[in-house]
């Protein structure tokens, strides 16, 4: 499997807090502190976001934006983030919440996050899907100039001038990772980048190969509750539930290890292929192991186990950060147009 063990880290803070583990914890104990994408380690990096995706869907869901965050400040050559912070990726584009960027005078007196020769600039408008919300201290975050370009900046969390609300989350599943919208008011903020440089850059799609590795471990750890509840002398019908999830979690693994070695040997490659078909192997595995977990142990461990219910309910709502059929289109349009896939043995 991808992850067969528990870091020795993250187990001591697993016995220390149990369920109330948080992105804080997470960071003071510098186990942020992961191998870039890319960078010779990236599977090492996806085996940390699995097994805390494997313990709490909501709390990977914060960590791997941290994390996210943390890499793309480093890929677009921002400043190191002042210690102990706590990053969101903001970059969700809905039609109807765009935060405009307009630049400001150098000689202003600015407040915020500062990054020495990086264009200062102020950020108007409405933000959604901004996960981890009321509990991140920074964020990066896509935002529009005056020429109508897609731009970041990294911004600093703060009253008066953010607004973190209440609103744009309704759903049980992924509840506590706090994805609501949240409010800027001419917020004083640093540019990291040039205009189109998040979706350009080749961590983007390293980065989305690594979303892949949170839906693995959340399957990972369904999978584990489902064997601990079967009990030791199970019957042929749920030990065929049983295969099927190892079956289901040996391919998504395989392929995450793949992907991650493919990445490491072309860190500059456009990633994009690759990672589409990790997420679309991985999702595809990860519904079949909540499909045979539920066959397997019944309404039992949904009704009184809280960390198995909580797994089952946010795993399918995380799952549809997947585009579905459209990307298997856009998977599709890549193999018809490009090098010839990697189906031979």
């Amino acid at each position: 499997m991808l992850a067969p063990v528990t870091d020795d880290a993250l187990a001591r803070l697993q016995q220390q807090h149990g369920t109330g583990l948080t992105l804080a914890h997470l960071v003071d104990n510098r186990l942020d502190q992961l191998p870039l994408p890319g960078a010779g380690r990236t599977l090492a990096r996806w085996r940390v976001l699995a097994e805390v995706a494997a313990h709490d869907l909501s709390l990977v869901k914060l960590f791997e934006g941290h994390t996210d965050a943390l890499a793309i400040l480093q890929e677009l050559g921002a400043p190191t983030s002042p210690q102990g912070s706590r990053w969101g990726t903001w970059c969700a584009e809905p039609p109807d919440a765009r935060l405009a960027m307009n630049a400001v005078s150098p000689a202003e007196d600015l407040a915020g996050f500062h990054a020495p020769d990086a264009p200062q600039v102020r950020l108007t408008g409405t933000k959604a899907w901004c996960s981890g919300a009321a509990t991140v201290t920074h964020a990066v975050v896509s935002c529009w100039n005056a020429a109508d370009e897609p731009c970041l900046a990294a911004v600093t969390i703060a009253p008066p001038d953010v607004t973190v609300t209440s609103d744009g989350w309704h759903a049980v599943g992924m509840a506590a990772s706090g994805s609501v919208d949240v409010r800027f008011d001419h917020v004083d903020a640093a540019q990291i980048g040039g205009p189109g440089d998040y979706v350009n850059r080749p961590g983007f799609w390293q980065g989305g190969a690594g979303i892949a590795a949170c839906w693995f471990g959340g399957a990972l750890g369904i999978a584990r509750i489902t064997w601990q509840s079967s009990g030791h002398a199970p019957d042929a019908h749920r030990l065929a539930h049983l295969g099927a999830i190892d079956v289901a979690l040996a391919a998504g693994a395989a392929v995450l290890r793949e992907t991650a070695a493919w990445i490491d040997a072309h860190p500059k490659d456009d990633a994009r292929r690759h990672a589409l078909r990790a997420r679309l192997v991985v999702e595809q595995a990860a519904n079949e192991v909540m499909h045979h977990a539920g066959l397997a142990v019944g309404a039992g461990p949904m009704c009184r186990n809280p960390r198995f219910a909580r797994a089952m309910a946010d795993l399918p709502v995380f799952l549809r950060q997947s585009h579905a059929e459209r990307d298997l289109a856009a998977l599709g349009q890549q193999n018809l147009h490009g090098d010839t896939p990697p189906w031979m043995l």
